[in-house]
């Protein structure tokens, strides 16, 4: 059973993120509210907790996996951007954008693209989840928590469905899955972000979702 956590979504409480970053470092996954959808995640450079989460996700081991950054400046850690990319990214963050970007050599192997070494890195505009990233001081790793249907005939169903309206269904949902329940009182949506590939010559949105209108004046 997971412990859900109350933590006030403008003025988080400090003992509060503190319990959440404990968690993480000890390998806790959990489910937290982002500016887009509900998220599943995990400390980045904690293998068993990446590991978890592709389990839960049920996501092959070529499927890359995004993760939040609290800022432009600490994006150029985990990925390289290039003089185009830094323009196009300043402008539009912090907000409801993925970037796809060349990954450094600290973004783990289990986390990036292995055939591109390509990596999905969002700066969030979510008060919690900023202050989750200082607290943990390491990237969070932020999939969405649709989970789909169980192909493979074993009777189980997707988390995230559009027949799931409540914040109070979606927990009970995930409740055995995950550690740990960010609880800011924010219910559930299914507006998912803009994905802006910035690994060629050329910008390109790869998926339309929040905010993509304002990513046309710059690709």
């Amino acid at each position: 059973m997971a412990k859900i956590i109350a933590v006030h979504p403008d003025n988080p409480q400090s003992r509060r993120i503190e319990e959440i970053r404990s968690a993480l470092s000890s390998g806790a996954v959990m489910l937290y509210p982002t500016d887009t959808v509900y998220a599943i995640g995990c400390d980045l450079n904690v293998k068993s907790a990446v590991e978890r989460v592709r389990q839960i996700k049920q996501l092959a081991n070529d499927k890359p996996l995004t993760f939040l950054c609290p800022s432009l400046s600490n994006v150029a850690t985990y990925a390289f951007v290039s003089d185009t990319a830094y323009r196009i990214m300043k402008r539009l963050i912090p907000g409801t954008y993925t970037f796809l970007l060349p990954a450094t050599k600290l973004v783990p192997r289990l986390v990036q693209s292995p055939k591109r070494k390509t990596t999905g890195i969002r700066v969030p505009n979510h008060t919690v989840c900023l202050a989750l990233l200082e607290a943990l001081g390491n990237p969070i790793i932020s999939t969405s928590a649709h989970i789909p249907p169980d192909e493979a005939g074993n009777g189980k169903v997707g988390i995230v469905s559009e027949s799931i309206t409540s914040m109070v269904e979606l927990f009970d949902r995930v409740d055995k899955l995950v550690d740990v329940i960010v609880d800011t009182g924010q219910e559930p949506t299914y507006d998912v972000s803009t994905i802006v590939d910035l690994t060629g010559d050329e910008p390109m949105i790869t998926r339309q979702g929040l905010g993509w209108e304002a990513v046309t004046a710059w690709v």
